[in-house]
């Protein structure tokens, strides 16, 4: 069975929307990487408030590591995945950026991996558009990818910028996502 690697970018409105995704989520083997823009003074207390609310384990990702399966893993600041597995990330601190983590430094990252492992990509809630451009890249590299739609998103920028490059993409409510995310995580391929 091929490894399972989940990438979440999010800006405003993404701490709670992450937390509702993954509470009470079987992660059956798979790997979850979050970006999530926030100063890296509170990325600690925001991994923690994730591993206490969905009982799952949450790390700080802030050096070059193997990542572990049933695992979520937090990006201190910008991160990418190696092409290879087993799975692995790495600092990325050559290339600036106006949000860190950022969302898309993590997906461009993620195009190679998607030869080796079944990759699920979402964008949730977020100002501006950081994430669209490389959800649009992992969408046409394979991966299964999913932005939030108006409905749901606290600010609907990101997900919004990433509908309008890729009218295929799927966009759905917070629930819904929930929902394909765990048809993911339980599917057997």
């Amino acid at each position: 069975m091929a490894q399972k690697l989940i990438l979440i970018g999010a800006s405003t409105g993404g701490p709670g929307h992450i937390k509702k995704l993954l509470k009470n989520v079987e992660l059956n083997g798979a790997i979850v990487v979050i970006a999530q823009h926030m100063n890296k003074m509170f990325i600690g207390s925001f991994a923690a408030q994730i591993g206490k609310e969905s009982g799952l384990d949450v790390e700080i990702l802030n050096e070059k590591r193997n990542l572990k399966e049933n695992t979520v893993y937090v990006c201190e600041q910008n991160t990418v995945i190696s092409p290879n597995l087993p799975i692995s990330a790495k600092p990325n601190t050559e290339e600036k950026t106006i949000y860190t983590p950022n969302v898309d430094v993590l997906f461009n990252s993620g195009l190679s991996i998607c030869k080796s492992a079944n990759v699920l990509a979402i964008l949730l809630t977020g100002i501006g558009d950081d994430g669209a451009a490389g959800l649009d890249k992992l969408y046409k590299a394979g991966a299964k990818c999913i932005a939030e739609n108006e409905e749901s998103a606290i600010v609907y920028g990101m997900p919004k910028r990433a509908k309008e490059l890729n009218q295929s993409l799927k966009s759905l409510n917070l629930t819904m996502i929930k929902k394909e995310m765990e048809d993911f995580l339980n599917a057997t391929n």
